[in-house]
C-alpha cells in the first residue's frame, strides 16, 4: 500500500517480463529496453527469465545451479539500471505449500533460500507465492498449507534486509482457488512480511468466467461479483494494509470453448489453466476478445478497498511466444496503451 492520496493515474506501473515475450524467444535486454521505451516504471521478473539467461552464461545451466543464475540475476539488475527500471517481484515459487513428501518440502525450502539469493541480486525484496496447483502429493489441510507458508515467512524475516511474500489464488488452484481462502490463509499465517495480491484475472477466472461454455460465463457471475465487491469493501481496514501489489488483466473469450478437441487443450491441466497460459489479454483489449469485467472489480479494489500502491499488467499469451523483434515492442505498446485505456474507461485519467 503506498500514499493514499495519491490519484489512481499517478499510480507506478509495471508489465511481467514474459508478457512482453517468453525468456526462449526473447532476450531480457530488448524487452527491458521496450518497457522502459513506452514509460512504464517497474518489471515483475518471471524465473524464467533469469534461468534462460544463466543459460546464455552457461548452457548447462539448471534451475538449480546456483552461481549461473546469480551472474544472471545481477546481469538482468544491471539492465533494469540502465533503463531506471524498478524490479517489483520475483516471481513464481511455484507449488511451495502442501507437500506430503517430506523429502519433497526440504527440496523446496532449498529453492526459497535460493529466490532469497536471486531477490536480493535483482534488487527487490519481495517474492510471489501463487497457490499449490499440483493435486498429487499435496494436502488441502488448511493447517498444514498456513505452517508451510508460516515457515517461509519466518525465514524471510531473517533475512537482512526481510524478505516479503505475496501469496496470489490460481483459478484453478488445487486446494486455494479464490481471493477469500487466500486471504484467510494471510490472516492465519499472521506475518508481517507475508501478504497477498489481488489479480482480476485470478479472481474474475474463478467467480465469474468459464472458459468451458460458449458464453465464457457463469450463472452466479454477477452475484458473485457483486459479493467480492462488498467484501472488499467491508474487510477494507484490515485487508488494505497486506495487499502488497495487484495484477490487472483480462482474458480472451474462447470460440469454440475449451473441450477436448480444442488446440489448448492439455489433459493434465484444468481448463482454466489453459486459457490462462494460452489467452490472456491486457486490459481493455475488446478488439481482442477480452470480455472479463476488469474495470468493475479494480474500481472496487482502488475506490471501494482504498488500494494506492503499485500496479503490475500480468499476461500469459502464446503471441509472446512467437518470433521477431517486433514482439517485444507490440507487446510492451500494448500495455501502455491498456493503462491509458483503463484510466480513461474507469473515470480516472
Amino acid at each position: 500500500m503506498a500514499d493514499s492520496a495519491l490519484s489512481v493515474r499517478d499510480l507506478p506501473l509495471a508489465v511481467a517480463s514474459m508478457s512482453i515475450g517468453r525468456a526462449w524467444v526473447h532476450d531480457m535486454d530488448i524487452k527491458l529496453s521496450e518497457i522502459a521505451r513506452v514509460g512504464l516504471k517497474g518489471v515483475e521478473i518471471f524465473f524464467e527469465d533469469v534461468v534462460y539467461a544463466a543459460k546464455k552464461i552457461d548452457p548447462t545451466a539448471t534451475e538449480t545451479d546456483e552461481e549461473p543464475l546469480l551472474e544472471a540475476a545481477g546481469h538482468i539488475r544491471t539492465l533494469c539500471d540502465k533503463y531506471g527500471l524498478k524490479v517489483l517481484v520475483l516471481q513464481p515459487l511455484l507449488n511451495y505449500e502442501g507437500l506430503l513428501d517430506p523429502v519433497k518440502h526440504r527440496e523446496a525450502l532449498v529453492k526459497c533460500k535460493l529466490f532469497f539469493k536471486l531477490a536480493k541480486t535483482l534488487g527487490t525484496d519481495m517474492i510471489q507465492v501463487p497457490s499449490q496447483m499440483i493435486m498429487q502429493g499435496t494436502t488441502g489441510d488448511f493447517d498444514k498449507i498456513v505452517a508451510d507458508l508460516r515457515e517461509i515467512g519466518e525465514m524471510g524475516l531473517k533475512e537482512d534486509p526481510p524478505i516479503r511474500f505475496a501469496y496470489e489464488c490460481m483459478a484453478w488452484g488445487a486446494h486455494v482457488d479464490t481471493w477469500e481462502q487466500t486471504w484467510d490463509i494471510v490472516e492465519r499465517v499472521s506475518l508481517p512480511n507475508f501478504g497477498i495480491v489481488l489479480d482480476t484475472f485470478q479472481i474474475l477466472g474463478r467467480i465469474w468466467a468459464d472458459p468451458t461454455e460458449a458464453s465464457g460465463k457463469l450463472a452466479s457471475g454477477p452475484t458473485s461479483l457483486a459479493s467480492t465487491i462488498s467484501k472488499l469493501k467491508c474487510i477494507a481496514p484490515k485487508l488494505l494494509p497486506k495487499v502488497f501489489y495487484i495484477q490487472l488483466c483480462d482474458a480472451e473469450l474462447l470460440s469454440p470453448p475449451i473441450s477436448p478437441s480444442h488446440p489448448f487443450y492439455d489433459h493434465e491441466q484444468k481448463p482454466r489453466m489453459m486459457w490462462s497460459r494460452n489467452a490472456r489479454l491486457f486490459p481493455c483489449e475488446y478488439e481482442k476478445g477480452a470480455y472479463l469485467p476488469v474495470i468493475e472489480l479494480a474500481k472496487a479494489i482502488f475506490d471501494g478497498l482504498g488500494y494506492r500502491g503499485w500496479v503490475s499488467l500480468e499476461v500469459f499469451a502464446r503471441s509472446a511466444a512467437e518470433e521477431g523483434q517486433h514482439v517485444p515492442q507490440e507487446h510492451a505498446q500494448r500495455a501502455a496503451k491498456s493503462w491509458k485505456c483503463f484510466l480513461s474507461e474507469a473515470g480516472y485519467a
